[in-house]
Parts: C-alpha cells; structure tokens; sequence
C-alpha cells in the first residue's frame, strides 16, 4: 500500500484535528484539515484525499450532511466517521449514505492506524475489481484482424482449437510480436471469458516480491505483513491468469508454480494451510526455454506442463503482408483516441515500411503510426528513414529505441562536415528538433504532456530544448 496517500481529516475541535494531524501523520501518511463542513466541501475539489476522516458531530452542517455532499463530488473516496457515544442512530445514517467505518470517541491510536488501513484496503480491491471489469468489457471480442499472412491465420485456427479447452499455452516470439494479443484472444474465445484476465510481468518484481504478488501472502508473514493479502492466483479465480516473460522466473518461483498446475493449489507466504482454485495458466516468453531446460535455468518438468500446446508468433519481418493490416488497425485506434482524421499513409511511407527489418516489430509500428497520427505528419518519420543502412535498420531519434545491432572494425574516418556520417547526424538533429517544436506547439508548451507524447523522460526533454534553444524561439 502507497503510505503516502492524503487524508482529510474534518473535525470542529482545533486540539482534535491538531492530534489527529499528528497522529496520522506518524503512521506515514499525508495530511491536510479543516475546521467545518462547508471548508471540507471546497477543499476535496482542490486535493482529491485518499481518504476522509470526518467528525459526526459539527455545528452549522453536521456530520451527515457533510457526508452527503462528499459522496455527490466523489463517491469513490471512502469516509470513516468519528462519533461519540449514544449517537448510533446516526452512525447507521452514516453508514447508509456511503461511510466506510466509524470509531467512536474516545478512541485508542491503534484504532485509528488499523481502521484506516483497512477502509484503504478495501478502497483498493475495489477499484481493482473494477479495473478487471472494465477489462473484460474491453475484451469482448480480440480479432487478429491484422492478420492476412498465413502464419498467423494457423495462430488464429489453433486458438480456436484451445479456447474453450483448459489446456495450459505457452506463447513464445521476440518482443513486441503480440503474445499478450494472442494471450487476450483466448480468453475471450474461451468458456471464463466474463472472468477475470489477469497479466503478472514476471521480470517486473524482485523474486521475493514476485512470490507474494502471484501467491499472496499470511498477515505477520514479513514486517509490514498487517493483514491476510490475496495474490494474484486468487484474483485470477475461475478466469484466466497470464505470466508474461516466464523465462525469467527464478527456479524456486518455478517449483511453486508447477504444484498450481499440477494440483491447482498453493500456500501464501508465511501460511501453513492451500488455497485451491480453478486457472487457467497461459505463459509467454521471448526466450529459449529448450536452451534453459538444458542449461538447467528453467524446469524440465514445469516447461512440459507450460507446454502442452506451444504457439509461435512470427516477427514482423517475417510476415510483412500484415502491415497493410496492421497500419490501418493503429490509424483507427489513434485516430479515435486523439480525435485525429488521418486516413492513409503515403505510398512512400508503406514503401518504407515493407523494407524495414522491424527489429522491435508490431510494438515498434504501432508506436510510429502513433507518433505520425499525433503529429499529423509522414515527413518525421520518412526524414528517420533516410538514415536507412543497407541491412534495413534506420538510426534512431531515440537513442532507447535504437535497435541492438553490434557494428566493429569501423574505421575511423575524419569529419569535414561533408561525410555522410556528418550529413546524416545533422538531419537526423534537425528532424528531431522539428518533431519536439511541432509537439510543443500542439501541448501549448506543456513540457510533461509533451514528453509523455515523445515517450521521453521530462528531464531529456528539457535538456533537448536547451540543447536547440527552442525556448529562445
């Protein structure tokens, strides 16, 4: 849980609020107060609290009509109520109306640190149940849609095949050839497609963390362990979980997951008792399990159970006759995501297309078609492709972007200004400075939301715009 969430604590009595300020604010949390109804209205517009600790008893507008009004402004914001005794009718007030939890007066300090833990947790797996929700609407229907080459019309039959089965799927390609896609698609093909989908990165956690995020964990079972926490396995329950980059999954991780396959059950961590539950597991990685199974970095037992049926996604490069297909799906999905109206790329551009290798593949394209459709302009990304090399590859804007290509024995070539490798250098800048003007126009000169477009940290920005004192302009 983030400790560093805001709560608003509403309160009549200065010492209270003072107390409760300092209170609240030795558990590790943010505060901010106020002294009546009226200010506490104003102020959630302004900080938007994590969460409100709100006094029942007030003079002017009393407790549950401050209670009212915040639930009209967000109802999402969960209230706890304080309350003296021999107030119980109102605290049942309170409690229809949307309060979280009350605490009577007077009250212990560990009342308060476990009441407010816990109204946050619950806050949490809501929004979380909701997020999922949200995600299954979302996943009514995964068309391969971009998918005209024969390669990837065999993928489309063997989801098919294996949707409406429980048959464990490991999913293997090179990064950013749509594993989460075809992940997606089956799970909406399938009988649990109204349940939840749940995607776990396994290279995004420390094992240790990993552990608790995919099994949960026992309250007491590690310092700051305050309560039982389900994992993802338990949220996953009766759908379908997805453990993206699989081969990186640390052997002891792999021991635990092979009893889930084998027995549908497992520990949390620090529990003594099994969870049981019904998941179905589907994998993906970008690696060589065959090659770790030999070299003993992944389980030959485990890889068999991943691998009852293996499904193989193509690189781009491999498959070009979908970039048609794919260029007229992210037009689409950009077009109506930025209120744009690009219709078709230039002849040129396609032309470009088909000759590059796609060394990032379909993540790669979709990125570009996004930058061209932002922009509302080809000539970024043709002034990119002229620095295309004879092996198909251009050199990057982004130097993060720049395909992992090893060049040696170069030989060393004085500059006068008139080499290509100068040439290419100063178009290269000069495109870049272009692209950073044209989106600093269209964000007003918003830096964050312009790096966000540049998909760039805020601080790079600020130096390319000093770099070409485009804020001299």
């Amino acid at each position: 849980m983030n400790k560093k969430e805001t709560i608003l604590i509403v309160d009549d009595e200065k010492d209270m609020r003072f107390y409760l300020e300092n209170l609240i604010t030795s558990f590790g949390y943010n505060t901010a107060s106020v002294g009546s109804g009226l200010e506490a209205v104003q102020k959630v517009k302004i900080i938007n609290p994590s969460l409100i600790i709100l006094d029942l008893m007030m003079p002017e507008m009393d407790g549950i009509e401050v209670l009212k009004r915040l639930k009209e402004i967000n109802g999402d914001v969960p209230v706890i109520m304080l309350s003296a005794h021999g107030h119980t009718d109102n605290v049942v007030k309170a409690m229809k109306i949307g309060a979280s939890d009350f605490i009577n007066k007077p009250f212990e300090p560990e009342v308060i640190e476990i009441t407010i833990s816990q109204v946050l947790e619950r806050k949490n797996l809501l929004l979380e149940v909701r997020r999922l929700k949200e995600e299954i609407n979302k996943q009514t229907r995964y068309d391969l849609v971009f998918s005209s080459s024969k390669k990837m019309t065999d993928i489309r039959s063997i989801i098919e095949q294996v949707a409406e089965t429980n048959i464990t799927v490991l999913v293997r390609g090179e990064s950013g050839t749509g594993k989460e896609l075809v992940a997606r698609a089956i799970h909406t093909t399938s009988l649990r497609r109204d349940k939840p989908f749940v995607k776990v990165l396994c290279t995004a956690l420390p094992d240790n963390l990993l552990e608790s995020e995919l099994f949960g964990y026992e309250k007491g079972a590690f310092t700051g362990a305050i309560r039982r926490k389900p994992g993802k396995f338990e949220l996953a329950n009766s759908g379908t979980i997805f453990l993206d980059e699989i081969g990186d999954m640390h052997p002891s991780l792999q021991a635990k997951l092979l009893q889930v396959l084998q027995d549908g059950e497992f520990a949390r961590v620090g529990g003594e008792s099994d969870v049981k539950v019904d998941v179905r597991v589907i994998a993906a990685t970008n690696k060589d399990l065959d090659k770790g199974v030999k070299d003993g970095s992944f389980r030959e037992d485990l890889f068999y159970r991943l691998n009852v049926v293996s499904i193989v996604v193509p690189p781009l490069r491999e498959r070009k006759e979908d970039i048609p297909f794919l260029v007229e799906h992210f037009l689409n999905k950009y077009n109506n995501q930025y209120n744009k109206d690009l219709k078709k790329l230039s002849d040129e551009t396609m032309a470009r297309f088909t000759e590059y290798n796609w060394p990032g593949n379909v993540r790669e394209l979709e990125n570009m078609i996004k930058r061209v459709v932002i922009l509302g302009d080809e000539q970024t990304v043709l002034t990119r492709f002229k620095g295309l090399d004879t092996q198909g590859d251009f050199h990057y804007i982004n130097e993060t972007q720049r395909p992992k290509t090893v060049r040696t024995e170069q030989k060393a070539i004085p500059d006068n200004g008139f080499s290509l490798k100068s040439v290419n250098k100063r178009a290269i800048a000069e495109a870049e400075k272009e692209t950073i003007r044209n989106i600093l126009h269209k964000t007003h000169w918003n830096r964050k939301e312009a790096a966000e477009m540049l998909e760039i940290s805020y601080k790079s920005l600020l130096n390319k715009i000093r770099e070409y004192e485009l804020d001299k302009v």
